[in-house]
């Protein structure tokens, strides 16, 4: 398969790789490293890709792979910027959305964020997969290489567990 039919395939995906790239590594730096790895190793492994199955997985499964190869050499900390924070522009400029709206839009976001931080990353993962990347059980089984009926119930121990940890940190908010 030659280099154009990759391109017309998988660069369509760059934004979906990208987002959760960012949501594994944290970081928007780090994140664009991963997914050009991705793109890069999956340029030269391309021969190997049976048409006809299903391109977003295998893509994700490189992505994934490539993320639990380099983790130890991820920043630990990340940094919140103001010019980071998604307000539209028409928004801000025709106060729309008040400063205090964002920053309840900012900590929302915040809790979320911990929330999903404080899942094992295997439920954290399952959760970005399924409700962010929007992938079917079939896609996600392709992607972490194992059966849908695990996929199922890891989904569903992951959603517990985020309502569990979104309870705790409301109930800490309130005190």
């Amino acid at each position: 398969m030659d280099r154009m039919f990759f391109e017309q395939l998988a660069m369509p995906l760059f934004d979906q790789l990208y987002n959760h790239a960012c949501w594994l590594t944290g970081d928007r730096a780090d994140a664009e490293d991963l997914v050009q790895e991705t793109y890069a190793k999956a340029l030269r492994g391309f021969a190997s890709f049976t048409k006809g199955t299903n391109l977003r997985a295998w893509m994700f499964r490189i992505l994934r792979n490539a993320f639990l190869n380099s983790r130890t050499g991820l920043a630990a900390q990340k940094t919140d910027f103001l010019e980071d924070q998604d307000v539209p522009v028409d928004e801000a400029v025709t106060h729309a959305v008040t400063p205090e709206e964002i920053l309840l839009r900012s900590e929302d976001q915040k809790t979320l964020f911990a929330a999903l931080d404080s899942l094992p990353e295997m439920q954290r993962e399952i959760i970005l997969l399924c409700e962010v990347d929007e992938m079917s059980y079939r896609e996600i089984a392709q992607v972490l290489d194992v059966p849908v009926g695990t996929v199922m119930s890891r989904l569903s121990r992951a959603r517990v567990g985020l309502r569990a940890a979104l309870g705790a940190k409301l109930k800490e908010e309130v005190k």
